[in-house]
Order: structure tokens, then sequence, then C-alpha cells
């Protein structure tokens, strides 16, 4: 082939890439690639924010087949029906052995309530970057600090300052890859704002950035972006924030918006997966921003932070111009676009005046640990403004693996009745607090009737407090793969967090 044919083989090959990835989108998602249409600009029609409601179950027509992993009762799409149970959330505790802030405003720099934990699991290190403050202490500008621990509690002093890929406003979002990633030079992406918008950048090893592009991959107007890969779907997610009026809200609000990219360049048309429900958000609710993605069985778990800046932590405030309140609610979802969020707050500031995050609690990046997930978060001591170079501190949490939201037994004998599903050759576990109490399974076909040798007096009791506590029955669970059937929970003084059939 001569070098004529060879550059036009070479043209037609990108040309026919490019075609493939305009498919993905739409006319006006093509517009948005473009830059000619900034996300604040989609109407709040085009919205998949869903807030918790009771009662909402599976609407699948056949059994749900389930996948490997854990199938949580985060909402009720496992529950075809129950009796005697409560819905309860799961809110993390702070531990007074934690040396929280773990990392400080006046010491480490620390000027934003966001950062990326990820744990090397080739050196069993954690690397935490973080957004730090300029040296002339310039409020719309940002630095990326990084700092190491052994632990993911005592971290390794000082601050390592990196070099900045481009001008940076806000935003520390890395995504790692792993060392098998086909592009070394690029394994990990980091994501911020600026000019506004949405600029990536890669690196080989975390430490130097090199931008995909001089300009914004997504435009919009507000200063706060995440992203994350969906290992589930094989593609990139943006989680941005916009500002702007709405038809159910008085004035402008943060919002909360998304959009996804095969390849962190070519992005499709954004919709909305926060906005605030008048019948059941109270004042100036606002959504600043979500992330802390964390993917567990076929649901991804976000975590919300929740602005009230009309609310006054304390009474007078301190200082007298102190304002707003922050905390963090769960959403989740199941399709990857569609976002419900529970209304009830999951985990909110310190009621203790005077504490480091007295005024707000956003948790910002989840870790799995061992059986724990490590839950960190930004703290405000007085307020959204208030002192934001030395008041602006990140801490930990740790709660148990997928205890996010259990179903307990209340008031004697609670039960629990899942949909048809469909499992393979496997034993089951459940993720529960039996201690003091038990639990029974029992299966079913789909007429209700127990399956012989599959009866709650043939069940073993589970009587600990476990997160893969095994059930057992006269037979393996094998002999009900491929059929049809229900499982049937019965729970006496205890608490169901999820199952498993592994």
């Amino acid at each position: 082939m001569g070098t004529m044919e060879v550059g036009m083989a070479c043209l037609i090959g990108r040309m026919t890439i490019t075609l493939v990835i305009l498919c993905c989108f739409s006319s006006v998602a093509v517009a948005q690639l473009q830059g000619k249409k900034p996300c604040e600009e989609t109407p709040p029609a085009n919205a998949k924010a869903v807030l918790y409601s009771p009662g909402v179950t599976n609407t699948e027509a056949g059994p749900i087949k389930l996948a490997p992993g854990p199938h949580l009762f985060v909402d009720d799409y496992y529950i075809a029906s129950s009796k005697n149970v409560k819905r309860v959330v799961g809110v993390p505790q702070r531990d007074p052995v934690v040396p929280n802030p773990i990392i400080t405003g006046k010491e480490d720099g620390c000027f934003q309530p966001y950062m990326t934990i990820i744990k090397d699991e080739s050196t069993g290190r954690f690397r935490m970057w973080l957004g730090c403050h300029t040296e002339d202490m310039n409020t719309s500008r940002s630095r990326i600090g990084y700092i190491e621990s052994t632990d993911g509690i005592h971290w390794q002093r000082p601050v390592r300052l990196l070099p900045d890929p481009a001008p940076i406003q806000f935003g520390v979002s890395v995504i790692d890859e792993g060392p098998g990633y086909s592009r070394r030079e690029a394994r990990f992406k980091f994501g911020w704002y600026m000019d506004g918008g949405l600029k990536i950048a890669t690196s080989p090893d975390g430490l130097a950035w090199t931008p995909v592009r001089p300009d914004p991959v997504l435009f919009h107007n507000h200063d706060i972006t995440s992203i994350f890969y969906d290992s589930i779907r094989k593609r990139y997610m943006a989680t941005v924030s916009v500002y702007r009026p709405g038809d159910t809200w008085n004035g402008k609000r943060r919002v909360t918006m998304q959009s996804y990219s095969p390849d962190l360049v070519h992005w499709c048309e954004p919709h909305y997966v926060l906005l605030p429900d008048p019948s059941r958000d109270e004042g100036e609710t606002q959504f600043y921003a979500m992330d802390g993605f964390l993917i567990r069985g076929e649901l991804t778990i976000g975590m919300v932070k929740v602005l009230r800046d009309e609310v006054k932590v304390d009474n007078p405030p301190d200082p007298p111009d102190a304002y707003g309140m922050g905390y963090t609610e769960l959403a989740w979802t199941r399709d990857g676009e569609t976002w419900v969020r529970d209304p009830e707050p999951f985990f909110t500031p310190n009621p203790q005046k005077g504490t480091w995050d007295h005024a707000h609690a956003w948790i910002d990046d989840q870790v799995p640990v061992g059986e724990e997930v490590y839950l960190y978060y930004g703290g405000y001591a007085r307020g959204h403004k208030v002192n934001r170079f030395e008041e602006r501190q990140i801490g930990l949490l740790k709660i148990k693996r997928d205890r996010y939201v259990g179903r307990m037994a209340s008031g004697g004998t609670g039960t629990i009745v899942t949909p048809l599903l469909l499992f393979g050759d496997g034993a089951l576990t459940v993720n529960a607090n039996a201690r003091g109490g038990v639990l029974r399974v029992q299966v079913s076909d789909g007429t209700g009737q127990p399956l012989p040798s599959f009866t709650f007096d043939d069940c073993i009791p589970v009587k600990e407090d476990a997160l893969d506590a095994p059930v057992r029955w006269s037979q393996s669970l094998g002999a009900a793969q491929g059929k049809p059937v229900r499982l049937e929970f019965s729970l006496e003084n205890a608490c169901l967090y999820g199952f498993s059939i592994e």
C-alpha cells in the first residue's frame, strides 16, 4: 500500500471512530459537546430525580435474575410484602478514637470539602488528593494537595503540592484505572472546574498531570464537578452543579446534573438528578454536589451534599454574619441514570457548639476497608463562608459494609417476602444483626408454598451480628437453582440489611 493509500486509510479510520461516537448522542447532545449549550440551559423537566417513597417495589414482569454481589434493602426493590418491620437508616456515629479532623486547614492547607481517597491494592497505602489554598489565599483558586497514609487515619505530613496541569478553581476528583489499564500514561484521570466547566487531565502516576484539551469538556455555571467510572456500564459519569431558577422554587438554587461519556471528552446531553421537592424539602434546600460513589452489587450509592444557607447554626451566630448549614443524604441508582434520594438525613453536623464540624458535615468519599467502609467528610465549624482557610477540614467516619439502611423487626416477629427471584447454584448469606434475636429464611414457590426442606423450621437460625452470615437448611440451596422462588425472612429482635447468593 502506498503512502497516499495509508494516509487515506488512517483518515477514514479516524472519521469512522468519530461517527461512531457522535451517533451515540442526539443532535441536541452534539451541541452540548461543542460547548454551545451550557448544562444549566437544560429545562428542569429533563430530570431523572426521584425522592424515596416507601412501597415502590420491583415492576419487572418476570422473576429478577440475581447477579453476583450483595442485594441491599436500601429501597423496596426486593420487598414484595412485609409485616412488622420498619426501615432504619444506619446513621454513622462519630468515633472519639479517630483523631478528627484528620486533615486540617491551618496545618495542611485544606481549603475545600472535596477530596479523593484511593487505597492502592499493590502497596496497601492510602492516597489522598485534596484541595489546598494558593500562596496568595485566592478565594477562587486552589492547588492539588497530595498526602499518603498506611491506615487511612494517620497521614504522613507535610502535604505535597503537585504541579497544576492548568489553573484550578475548585475540584480534586481522581479516577484510578488500575495497573492493568491499557494506556499506562493515562492510568489516572483528574477532573476540576475552571473557565466555566469541567476540565480533564491524565497522569501515569497521579502526580504529574497533562490536560486532555485546553477548554472544558462540559460547560456549566457552578464550580463543583466530579468524575466517576461506572464499571457496570463501562462509561464515565460526570456529576456537575448548576445554579439556576426553577419551576417549583423561588430564586436561584444549586441543583445537580449528570452526563456520561465513553472517553471523558465526548459527553451526552445532561439531565438533572437532584432537585428540591416542595412537598418534603424545607426552606431553601439546595444540592451543592453529589460524590463518594460506591458500587455495591447492582446499586451505585452516592453521598448528597445538602445546603441550607438560610439556616443559622447558632443563635446568635458567631460571627454575626455567619450563615449556612450543610448535611449529607443518601442517594442511589439501579440503572445508572435515575437517582433516588432519601430525604432523611444520613449524617448531620455535630450539635456541640465550638466543634470543628458544627456547621457542615458533607461526606465526599467512600473507601472499602475490610469489613468496613471509611467515609471521609468535609466539616465546617461556623458556616459556609466563615474563615474558609482554617475552618474547612476533613474528618473520618466508619460504618460496617453495606449497612446504609436496614429493616428491623418492630412489635413481635417481622417478615419480609421478596419478589420472584432466579439464582444459580450458590450459598445464601445475610448481612444482619441478630445478636440477642433470631433470623430465619424460607424458600417458597410462585404460589407461596414453601419448598420441601426449605421451610422456616428447616432453617438453622441465625443468631449473630455478621456481614455474611450463612443461611443453611437440610439440603443445599442448589436444589432451587433455576426455579422462580421467593425468599421469606422472619425476624425477631433482628435487623436485616441485605442478602447475597454466591
